[in-house]
């Protein structure tokens, strides 16, 4: 189905709603493919192809909502699967903040071309793909003999999608991305070390395909031996593959559902001081290549630049529609674009060179948060850092603190952002980070 016979398809669907019942209605039609290949110690385990094709419905009806979706697409099937849907959401409880966008808010068009589609990768083989995964086995796959297994995976999916609503939005987009990944796991006295490594990028050419078997290896061994160290306050880098793990909590905790629901540590703190002044952070949508870019979201609402905080000030929130018009604030967008850190001056490997004591932390393993009060409690693992050398690894430790007040102690923000990523956060520095091990 071409992209003309989708909006005609969009359009039949909706007439069909408004004059049956329904006073506001959208559309969306979404098609994907998707491989995934996953070799284990040199055997295929897994081959996926998947096509989907479906059609979302979301229906306002006298002050009531439903959202239905079918991979029926022929027209009949569509005007009885309208018509029903529309007798069902009669049914439900009135909800008068369920409503479509004011159109003043949409995406008009005319946009820039972001290059967010490979349409190469439509034409490469599975042989090719299949390679791929064991050039990535083979480069840990009996390198060392306390190796116990190493996997290695292959992923890439093409996502098409078209929107229309009865209130004037008419968009589409088609995106594409894959992704390389080793890990490795291996035998040691005090347990069974592992790691991985992976390399992603929305075009095939662009894809980093060699060395990720070997970083998984190499990370895998760096593991081996770890011991706790004694409880008290470090200063704690943080690696950039695993930064953004801290940071999500925050960014839940600045959506319209949180703060309506009083989840959220940070109702009633814009454009007060919540952060180190190190801390500036967009959110921007028109990288181009960007893997979180685009011209619109979900809800059909033009995407924009913004500041999310400046100098440690928040300055905005994540606010959907409908939790815009609860919390009677302006729809902003109800999630993250692409996230980028104003940047400073040095990587990780200088950072931890210049400290004299800490904890280099290369990933997080289980605890808890309270979006409420900030209040948190992760597992870590990582390096005991002195003198600027990686002393040993540890691991069975926790970190521990208040949101509120573990981002004033941001004292660097590093320069290495993975660039294949939505979330561009540096490694990252923060002081007297309370640590429990002995």
């Amino acid at each position: 189905m071409n992209t003309n016979e989708k909006y005609a398809l969009a359009d039949m669907v909706i007439d069909h709603a408004l004059k049956n019942g329904a006073q506001q209605v959208s559309v969306s039609i979404d098609e994907s493919r998707s491989n995934n290949i996953e070799i284990r110690d040199q055997k295929i385990d897994s081959l996926k192809e998947s096509n989907r094709s479906g059609l979302t419905v979301d229906l306002y009806v006298d002050n009531k909502y439903s959202s239905s979706s079918t991979n029926r697409l022929k027209k009949e099937d569509l005007l009885k699967f309208t018509g029903e849907a529309i007798a069902a959401t009669k049914y439900l409880a009135e909800d008068q903040f369920r409503k479509l966008p004011e159109p003043e808010l949409y995406y008009k068009g005319g946009g820039a071309d972001l290059g967010l589609y490979d349409k190469k990768l439509e034409s490469v083989d599975a042989k090719t793909k299949i390679d791929l995964a064991s050039q990535v086995m083979n480069e840990a796959f009996g390198k060392d003999e306390r190796i116990i297994s190493v996997s290695s995976y292959y992923n890439d999916s093409l996502n098409n999608r078209l929107m229309v609503t009865s209130n004037g939005f008419r968009g589409d987009s088609q995106k594409s991305n894959l992704s390389l990944v080793a890990s490795v796991s291996m035998k040691s006295d005090t347990g069974r070390p592992s790691d991985y490594w992976y390399e992603s990028s929305v075009f095939f050419d662009k894809l980093i395909k060699n060395d990720i078997g070997k970083k998984a290896l190499e990370r895998t061994i760096r593991k081996l031996g770890p011991k706790k160290i004694a409880s008290g306050k470090y200063s704690m880098i943080l690696e950039n593959r695993i930064a953004p793990n801290l940071l999500n909590p925050v960014y839940s905790s600045l959506q319209g559902g949180a703060i309506y629901r009083k989840e959220s540590f940070l109702i009633g703190k814009k454009d007060k001081q919540v952060a180190s002044k190190l801390m500036t952070v967009w959110d921007d949508p028109a990288i181009p290549g960007g893997s979180g870019s685009r011209l619109f979201d979900n809800e059909g609402l033009a995407s924009v630049k913004r500041v999310i905080f400046e100098d440690g000030m928040l300055r905005d929130y994540y606010i959907d529609n409908y939790y815009g018009s609860k919390l009677g604030m302006k729809p902003t967008s109800g999630d993250a674009s692409n996230i980028v850190f104003k940047l400073g001056t040095r990587d990780m490997n200088a950072m931890v060179s210049s400290l004299k004591k800490g904890i280099l932390i290369t990933g997080f393993i289980g605890g808890n948060f309270n979006g409420s009060t900030g209040d948190f409690s992760y597992g870590i693992e990582g390096f005991l850092v002195e003198n600027g050398k990686l002393v040993q690894p540890v691991n069975e430790m926790n970190i521990s603190g208040n949101m509120n007040d573990i981002w004033m102690r941001l004292v660097e923000v590093g320069n290495d952002i993975i660039e294949s990523s939505s979330q561009k956060v540096p490694s990252l520095m923060l002081d007297a980070i309370d640590f429990s091990g002995i």
